[in-house]
């Protein structure tokens, strides 16, 4: 199951959606494995087309909590260049619906990001069943 706006292919699928849709799939393998007993977080970072520049692990945390390093985060999107940054994070529990803390951890790294001239393009939280999408749930 996905929810959100990552149900439906957009009218004008474009090769850049393309590149979007190989990047979602990479940072849910990456964060489910292995076995996504605890929550991990993974960023990937993305050119001014969309592009892959690379990415990054940025946390790992308990059961049901993560702590998210976002001095890291930063130093390797200044470090690389990067016009955008699309993070991850698992949710072992099976319910991918975002906590308050995930809420308010993704408006802040909006916020740092754009003081950055960096879009956070998506803050993405998987299952083993599903995917979130904090921007078509409206939170970014």
């Amino acid at each position: 199951m996905v929810t959100a706006a990552l149900q439906s292919r957009p009218s004008a699928y474009t090769p850049q959606h393309e590149r979007l849709s190989a990047l979602v799939a990479h940072l849910g393998k990456v964060v489910l494995s292995p076995e996504g007993k605890h929550e991990r977080a993974h960023v990937i970072f993305v050119d001014g087309g969309r592009s892959f520049l690379g990415d990054s692990g940025i946390g790992m945390g308990s059961i049901g909590a993560l702590s998210l390093r976002m001095r890291e985060v930063f130093g390797e999107a200044l470090r690389l260049g990067a016009r955008g940054m699309i993070l991850a994070h698992n949710h072992p529990s099976g319910d991918c619906r975002p906590s308050s803390s995930d809420i308010a951890a993704t408006r802040r790294l909006a916020e740092v990001a754009g003081a950055l001239d960096i879009e956070l393009i998506d803050h993405l939280i998987f299952t083993t069943d599903a995917v979130y999408s904090m921007r078509a749930g409206g939170m970014l």
